[in-house]
């Protein structure tokens, strides 16, 4: 396995021809790698999915350690391609992976975020069904990248994107859980939208139960928190007209970090 510490890449690499990989995206948090674990689960769960070659997650995760080490807060990305070869779509019959490893700034403005709410706007954009890729971080992103493009027109924080069939899958860069009569609720992701690491801890210490959830039923919780492993829980103040109750959030953030009964 390559460990390319670069900013450049072969444009024969199939990451760039046909999106051909995965990638994940690390909180650095005093100098070391959070729910590092969880990641790692997410990029095995991409390779044996997508058909990649065994890694040694040892070695990347020694490295990755060792990058982490010298920053006090940043974000860390991984990104995993098929590499080189093949005929057109069909993949190489000895496939040797690229692996690359970037640290960027982490997002500041995060934290007045936490305090404030999050406002959503809702995206003209639908996510599309494709079961095999559902839940998966992928190098398919264009749906991704037009919704931000979409998004641009509004002056949210964010958007709630919805399926083909109007029910509500995330935001454009995080899982959403909603909050009402003291349960939680995500949406189903069994045919399109990312699993992310992030809610995955959070399950591990309450019960999120998985639910379609229609636009107007996310109107009706008593607090809506979108999560996702850079910003961890964050409250949401304003979903298109409708406002919520900050403090409710808040409450439901500390019972979903297993801080409150």
């Amino acid at each position: 396995m390559n460990i390319i510490m670069t900013d450049t890449i072969s444009c024969k690499d199939r990451g760039l021809q046909y999106g051909d990989g995965f990638f994940t995206t690390v909180q650095i948090k005093a100098g070391q790698l959070e729910l590092w674990s969880l990641h790692v689960q997410r990029l095995q769960q991409c390779q044996q999915r997508l058909g990649f070659p065994a890694f040694n997650w040892q070695e990347l995760t020694e490295h990755c350690t060792e990058v982490a080490k010298t920053h006090q807060q940043a974000v860390l990305k991984i990104i995993i391609t098929r590499g080189v070869g093949g005929r057109g779509y069909t993949p190489p019959v000895n496939v040797t992976p690229t692996v690359t490893v970037s640290v960027s700034e982490f997002p500041i403005h995060y934290t007045h975020l936490s305090q404030t709410g999050l406002c959503l706007g809702i995206s003209n954009i639908q996510l599309g069904h494709q079961p095999l890729l559902a839940g998966l971080k992928t190098l398919n992103r264009l749906e991704q990248v037009l919704i931000k493009q979409d998004a641009m027109q509004f002056s949210d924080d964010d958007v709630v994107v919805m399926d083909i069939d109007n029910y509500v899958i995330e935001t454009s860069v995080g899982n959403i859980i909603g909050y009402k009569e003291g349960e939680f609720y995500t949406p189903k992701l069994d045919k399109c939208g990312i699993e992310g690491v992030y809610l995955k801890h959070l399950a591990k210490h309450r019960l999120i139960k998985p639910s379609q959830i229609k636009l107007e039923q996310l109107l009706e919780m008593e607090a809506v928190v979108v999560c996702n492993s850079l910003m961890e829980c964050m409250p949401v103040s304003q979903l298109g007209e409708k406002a919520y109750d900050l403090g409710i959030a808040f409450h439901a953030i500390r019972k979903l970090n297993n801080k409150v009964p």
